[in-house]
């Protein structure tokens, strides 16, 4: 049987899963791949860190060239994380010739183009599975089984650490900071958690999906992104009043050859499907014109379901290896020109504090309409007599854009009426 030699860049909590996946399904993967596999080099500066495998010392080196130069080495892992130098890493293994398979969404989401050119240039497979959903197979489906389609749009929750967060908020009506904290403990948030809980993580893995999906770049910066930080039990609350429940979602949508794009909080109707994707669980819904509605749905993190999407791309490549073949074919896709406008129009959920006064919801009805918004559902809240007069006003407005609606917010807060806006969120 033929051997396939790797090197692994990284033995933290992804690289040892990927490496335990390897050993523990090792007579599945070489029955499924026609071949043997074989972790040769591992790129570490943390050799004594306790890990639950068994990693010979004679694997280590902390010398990438190790591996980028050993001409035995035929598929590279970058499991390092973050943009560099992972990113320089992957283009010099491509450059000398390897195949390169990574989770890395940042790096990915900030040098997509740059990766593709190496791969085409130096005819080498370029995998990423596992960058975008764990060990959910969506990019591997998008790619291939779904191929023949035009995509309308795409939808999902690709966080777990801030499902998790709104899950038990929702469920048990826990504070935001007593649920991190349990996050952080049981694995599911890292200790600098700003990435998820701002959008961030979402913003790179949407990027990724926009651009294998739609053909067309949008880098993370780019994307109109927010996080659940200011999201409230009271928005919690009233969002089950109104219907819905809120989840962190990334969004795309083609409306004719304009592209529509998002990451942030949104009322989620309850008998939609993504309503009961609970917990660290992360699920992706895709609208296709031949296949319709699609939703793949599982653990979107967590060393095992990571690193069975990167052995899945490493068996992928492998295969293609003992064929001759492994070199990829990158069509130019007929959509790109589709013209990037931003977050488009939504309709939008709004709480404000108003002064309990006659007039007061005629007035800011009034500027609504002179903005062009209409509104859906007006809630009125019973004032706390703790409070100084003033009330909770709550609305769920008609599609308008984002600006528009922040021109409309502008001039009811500079009004003798309202005293703050509390909570503006996407309905969907």
């Amino acid at each position: 049987m033929k051997t396939i030699n790797v090197g692994l860049l990284g033995l933290g909590n992804i690289g040892t899963g990927t490496y335990k996946v390897l050993e523990m399904n090792r007579k599945q993967i070489e029955s499924n791949a026609g071949v043997s596999i074989k972790i040769t080099r591992i790129l570490e500066k943390d050799v004594n860190r306790k890990r639950d495998i068994t990693v010979s010392p004679d694997l280590f080196t902390q010398n990438p060239d190790d591996i980028f130069l050993d001409p035995s080495i035929d598929i590279v892992i970058e499991l390092l994380g973050g943009i560099e130098p992972a990113s320089s890493f992957m283009l010099r293994a491509m450059g000398n010739g390897k195949h390169v398979v990574t989770a890395n969404k940042a790096a990915i989401a900030a040098n997509f183009d740059a990766f593709m050119e190496a791969a085409k240039r130096n005819r080498v497979m370029f995998r990423f599975e596992a960058s975008v959903g764990g060990g959910i197979p969506i990019l591997n489906a998008l790619t291939t089984a779904l191929l023949a389609n035009e995509y309308d749009e795409i939808l999902g929750i690709v966080n777990g650490t801030t499902n998790y967060i709104l899950t038990q908020m929702t469920e048990y009506g826990l504070d935001y900071e007593d649920v991190l904290k349990t996050a952080q403990e049981k694995g599911f948030a890292e200790a600098d958690h700003t990435a998820d809980v701002e959008g961030h993580d979402v913003a790179n893995k949407l990027s990724i999906l926009i651009s294998l999906v739609f053909g067309v770049r949008v880098p993370p910066q780019e994307i109109p992104t927010a996080g659940i930080t200011r999201i409230t039990k009271e928005d919690i609350r009233l969002a089950d009043q109104f219907g819905y429940k809120i989840k962190l979602l990334a969004t795309a949508r083609r409306i004719a050859n304009q592209l529509e794009c998002h990451v942030q909080p949104a009322f989620v109707p309850k008998d939609h499907p993504l309503a009961s994707v609970n917990n660290e669980f992360n699920a992706i819904f895709v609208t296709g014109n031949a296949v319709d509605n699609l939703m793949f749905y599982g653990k979107g993190a967590g060393p095992l379901p990571t690193g069975s999407a990167v052995m899945g791309d490493v068996i992928e490549i492998a295969k293609a290896i003992a064929k001759g073949a492994a070199f990829d074919h990158y069509p130019e896709k007929a959509v790109k020109m589709l013209r990037y406008v931003g977050e488009g129009q939504n309709k939008y959920y709004v709480n404000m504090m108003v002064k309990d006064v006659p007039g007061v919801l005629g007035s800011i009805s009034t500027t609504f309409g002179a903005y062009g918004i209409g509104i859906d559902s007006v809630l009125q809240l019973s004032r706390d007599l703790t409070e100084n007069r003033e009330v909770p006003l709550v609305f769920i407005l008609h599609e308008v854009t984002r600006a528009r609606l922040d021109e409309a917010l502008d001039k009811i807060r500079s009004s003798k009426f309202a005293s703050e806006i509390k909570s503006v969120i996407r309905v969907m």
